[in-house]
């Protein structure tokens, strides 16, 4: 007696189809699972045998032999629980379900002792893959219904028991499909209790921020403690443009996986990630022996803010140099390769010395030379040259913190050039794969990235003072194009350049203040 349901795992964000065969055969009473499981899908027979007794069916005194093809794929996780109940059944013949019902459907759930139906992970970007799947209905525990019924055209049945899903199959009840639409939810802004007007001064860092913020630019802050740069930091979101439902999507399937969307069927502002300094590399990037997203995944479509850049580990930090550039991570393992997506924009801040105030007006710094060196070279030029924005932060006055408030710069007054500025870049980028500035390509680059006589004469003197790489001019480019863009302007002119290079000399402005210290 044999059996074929169909059921679906995840490899990194993209849904896999698994067939589930069960084959009851004469000989002593055994249960075996092959098809490379893990040791959660290895103890799902403990589990299923529990579950259908209570539920009052009883597991036939035969050999029971679960495959999951195809066998060369790793399996983990528990959402094979109900699939291979309902194969069992189904072999035993005390369950009848027509082929075209059981071609047409995944079967997804864990199991609990009493036959309950819980909650998994991975149920959107299976349902998202269940189309390419060629499926046209998904069974799933009643918790995942709401998410995976946000994905168009799949007939989604939430279930709570493994006897109302017998009943539903039996046809002796009528299960209605979870219905769920993007047009039903009501999107988030990115309004929060925080506000740009609660910072006081710090003006430059505003205007640096709005930049970053128009046009997904990595900013580096360098300043003494209690200078606002966190605060400065959190405050970012609060300029930035909502999602749009592909970038809703994309992120919900990575929160999906790691399972973390219990609470909310789909994230809807944009992620803030913080991650704390004593972070591992696999903590950050993603690992494990079935890897998991990190911290660089779980902030696709956000923000990673890597506060005390320079208390993290080197290696930890040096990880980030590809997801950088190409938006994307790879873990590789012995069985596997998987790839999550990672677009995120890097906020990070440091101390410019061990103790803090190196080139604070206000409090002299206490460090040696050789102590700042050490402390500084914890971070590698390759990773800072990926920082588009270097701006250095003094402490504030007293008379500033006493300003008006008419004085400070509120969220909403910062966002509105943002907006423009990034209207203009989806026209312009309408007919590529480029969604913004900071992802230009060298082609596109050369393209949209037309500069005034004046400001080429600036650039090329920039260029050779500085000592550019190749990297760091093409990201004076991209930053002059979003300043430009946001001042409505279509060439990039003088004024344009000069504060965009402005925002890559902070190595020569950290080098003549250690001099300075020096020889005072």
């Amino acid at each position: 007696m044999h059996a074929k349901i169909f059921s679906a795992t995840t490899i990194g964000v993209d849904a896999h189809l698994v067939e589930i065969e069960a084959d009851l055969s004469f000989g002593m009473m055994n249960f075996y699972i092959v098809g490379l499981p893990d040791t959660a899908i290895k103890e799902s027979k403990f589990r299923i045998n529990t579950a259908l007794k209570n539920c009052g069916f009883r597991l036939p005194d035969k050999t029971i032999t679960i495959n999951l093809a195809p066998a060369d794929l790793k399996k983990e996780g528990t959402l094979f629980d109900l699939p291979i109940s309902i194969g069992i059944l189904q072999a035993a013949q005390q369950l009848y379900i027509s082929k075209e019902f059981l071609d047409e459907t995944i079967f997804l759930g864990e199991l609990s002792l009493d036959g309950n139906v819980r909650f998994i992970k991975g149920a959107l970007p299976i349902a998202h893959g269940a189309k390419n799947l060629n499926k046209k209905r998904i069974i799933l525990p009643k918790e995942n219904a709401f998410e995976a019924a946000l994905i168009p055209g799949i007939e989604v049945i939430g279930i709570e028991s493994l006897p109302q899903l017998i009943s539903y199959l039996k046809g002796e009840i009528q299960l209605q499909p979870t219905i769920n639409s993007i047009k039903d939810i009501k999107f988030e802004t990115n309004k929060m209790d925080v506000d740009f007007s609660q910072v006081k001064g710090q003006y430059q860092a505003k205007r640096a921020l709005q930049i970053s913020a128009a046009g997904r630019h990595n900013i580096l802050f360098v300043g003494p403690p209690g200078a606002g740069k966190t605060m400065l930091a959190k405050r970012l979101p609060t300029i930035m443009p909502n999602m749009s439902f592909e970038e809703i999507l994309e992120t919900s399937k990575i929160y999906s996986i790691s399972g973390k969307l219990k609470k909310h069927p789909l994230i809807l502002k944009r992620p803030f990630r913080n991650p704390h300094h004593t972070i591992s590399q696999a903590g950050l990037v993603g690992g494990g022996s079935n890897p998991q997203p990190g911290e660089i995944s779980l902030s696709h479509n956000g923000i990673l803010f890597l506060d005390e850049l320079t208390e993290f580990k080197r290696d930890t930090l040096e990880v980030l140099r590809q997801p950088l550039e190409n938006k994307t991570v790879s873990i590789a393992r012995v069985n596997q390769s998987v790839s999550f997506p990672a677009s995120f924009l890097l906020v990070s801040a440091l101390n410019p010395c061990p103790c803090g105030f190196l080139g604070d007006k206000k409090q002299a710094c206490k460090c040696s030379k050789n102590q700042i060196e050490k402390y500084l070279n914890k971070l590698s030029g390759p990773l800072l040259d990926r920082m588009d924005i270097q701006i250095n932060i003094q402490s504030i006055e007293y008379d500033t913190i006493k300003q008006a408030d008419a004085n400070s710069t509120s969220s909403a007054r910062l966002f509105e050039p943002v907006a423009k500025a990034i209207e203009k870049q989806l026209s312009r980028f309408a007919n590529t794969s480029c969604s913004c500035n900071a992802y230009m390509t060298p082609d596109l680059i050369e393209k949209y990235c037309h500069l005034t006589d004046q400001a080429e004469a600036t650039l090329k003197k920039a260029f050779e003072k500085l000592n550019l790489s190749m990297r760091g001019y093409h990201k004076i480019l991209k930053v002059a194009r979003t300043i430009a863009d946001l001042e409505g302007f279509d060439l990039i002119d003088t004024k344009h350049i000069r504060e965009a290079i402005m925002y890559r000399s902070l190595d020569q402005n950290m080098e003549k203040i250690k001099q300075e210290k020096l020889y005072a």
